[in-house]
């Protein structure tokens, strides 16, 4: 069995969008599985390809200004590593009693109306953050029979693959990462699900179209930068769903909706983190 390079990252502020950008930049220079939880993101390497001067180069160039990221590095020799995430890090979770997020390797799964499969080589995603959650319970508790559905930032397509089970056709799924955009046709793949289209890329990559309910979980700062392209997008009764920041940035959200001439119809939140849903009547 393998050795590996545990390298344990603290993120402050913490952030999905921060942990998912450090997964897919890590990622390009041979990192294999990512745990995120709400203070950072763990990283494993197998040892021969762990190269320190590559790390603190990729380190320095994280684009997200106002983020620190501290480092600690640690031998972990070889182990069944499916055993391992099963054991330690990624586990089945279940969301308002009707869905179950777990991998092909777990076992004892709880039964869930639901069953949304996520290959655990990318764990950012899974469902384990808060911002993922408080998504997730709006497309529960949503119909989406005969809708058309956007995920921007879509990570590992769990919101898009959801929407999908529940009815939602058609289904585009977009990001800016290859690393994760790759992921998520592995995930669509994985669960069965034909009518989810992935893209790679940001709001350049939308076309003329609209949808009846669009999902944004990224940062505040691009869901202000990129809110009038979704609000394009959508028709008289769309809803467009936005998670990724703090209760507090939620007038900001709220003052950028409404200028752009959405209603704002109410927000949930979890541990801090927040999730806002704005109409176009």
């Amino acid at each position: 069995m393998n050795d590996y390079m545990q390298v344990r990252l603290e993120v402050e502020p913490c952030s999905e969008v921060a942990t998912d950008v450090l997964a897919a930049m890590l990622g390009e220079i041979g990192y294999e599985s990512f745990v995120p939880d709400e203070t950072g993101v763990t990283a494993f390497v197998p040892q021969g390809t762990y190269d320190e001067p590559q790390l603190e180069a990729v380190l320095a160039q994280f684009p997200l200004e106002g983020v620190k990221v501290t480092r600690q590095t640690t031998f972990v020799p070889g182990q069944d590593w499916n055993e391992e995430w099963e054991k330690h890090y990624f586990k089945p979770i279940v969301v308002g009693d009707e869905c179950v997020i777990h991998s092909t390797f777990h076992k004892d799964v709880p039964q869930a109306r639901y069953d949304v499969l996520i290959d655990p080589k990318m764990a950012f995603g899974t469902g384990h953050h808060e911002t993922t959650t408080l998504m997730l319970q709006a497309i529960l508790a949503t119909d989406f029979t005969g809708c058309s559905v956007l995920d921007m930032g879509c990570g590992t397509a769990v919101l898009a693959i959801l929407a999908g089970m529940k009815g939602a056709s058609p289904v585009v799924a977009v990001d800016i990462d290859e690393f994760a955009t790759e992921n998520a046709q592995e995930n669509v793949r994985l669960n069965g699900e034909p009518d989810i289209e992935v893209r790679l890329g940001g709001i350049e990559v939308l076309k003329q179209e609209t949808f009846d309910f669009i999902f944004a979980n990224i940062n505040r700062n691009i869901l202000l930068s990129d809110m009038h392209a979704y609000a394009e997008r959508m028709k008289s009764g769309s809803h467009l769903f936005m998670s990724g920041f703090y209760v507090e940035d939620i007038p900001a959200i709220r003052s950028e909706a409404e200028r752009l001439g959405l209603r704002f119809a109410g927000h949930a939140e979890k541990n801090r983190w927040a999730r806002v849903e704005c109409v176009k009547d």
